[in-house]
């Protein structure tokens, strides 16, 4: 293959990963507008389109695993690669996170816990992850290291919500409905850990975005 064509191959592989990043924070999105809005037919949809995401995961997989065989990339090309193989990994997962958002917006009947602003902590990721893409459509490694600082304070707010829960649970009466009390703070808990997880995987993005660019592995782990 031409170096011209080549070289067009990894601009499509990188707008194409940039496309599906488009289209995982659109279902995260709309995942946590049905958390407040329990709209279900929306949370549905979001639940559906799972399945385009897995499958563009996978072409996206097969695109580089082509690039790796065929074409024997060495040096920075090499890096990118590898390090939009391993993008595209947490992309998916942070869209089988929205899948999970949307399911616990169908089942909450009520919120317990409206002094917990997920939506906030939630707008707070997705933007991480947005950003995170953005250093890496940009190969910037000096942004990337910024975004990766705000993970600590998505930490922090979880951590405040985890115990917000906790405490509650602890000063709950024997006479509430003790069942739907646990199972409300169970739903948050885990509403909680899918957030920060999703803030966890724009670091990974950003790490990579470093590797990319700078042959800097500081960030992974």
């Amino acid at each position: 293959m031409a170096r011209k064509d080549y070289q067009r191959k990894l601009d499509e592989l990188r707008s194409d990963v940039v496309s599906m990043s488009d289209l995982v924070l659109d279902r995260y999105n709309r995942a946590l507008t049905t958390m407040e809005t329990k709209d279900e037919p929306m949370a549905q949809s979001v639940i559906e389109g799972d399945e385009d995401v897995n499958q563009l995961y996978l072409d996206l997989e097969s695109d580089c695993i082509e690039l790796f065989a065929l074409q024997q990339p060495v040096a920075g090309d090499l890096r990118f690669i590898a390090s939009t193989f391993k993008i595209i990994t947490d992309l998916e997962r942070i869209g089988d996170f929205a899948t999970n958002l949307a399911g616990y917006a169908i089942e909450a009947e009520q919120n317990r816990y409206s002094e917990i602003d997920i939506s906030y902590i939630g707008t707070e990721a997705g933007a991480m992850v947005g950003d995170a893409m953005a250093a890496y459509a940009d190969a910037d490694a000096d942004r990337a290291r910024e975004i990766a600082a705000r993970d600590d304070r998505i930490d922090r707010l979880c951590e405040e919500a985890g115990e917000a829960v906790m405490q509650d649970l602890i000063e709950t009466q024997y006479n509430d409905n003790i069942e739907a009390v646990v199972e409300d703070a169970s739903r948050l808990l885990l509403t909680v850990r899918d957030l920060e997880r999703v803030s966890d995987h724009a670091v990974n993005i950003c790490a990579r975005t470093v590797y990319m660019a700078e042959h800097d592995d500081e960030l992974i782990y």
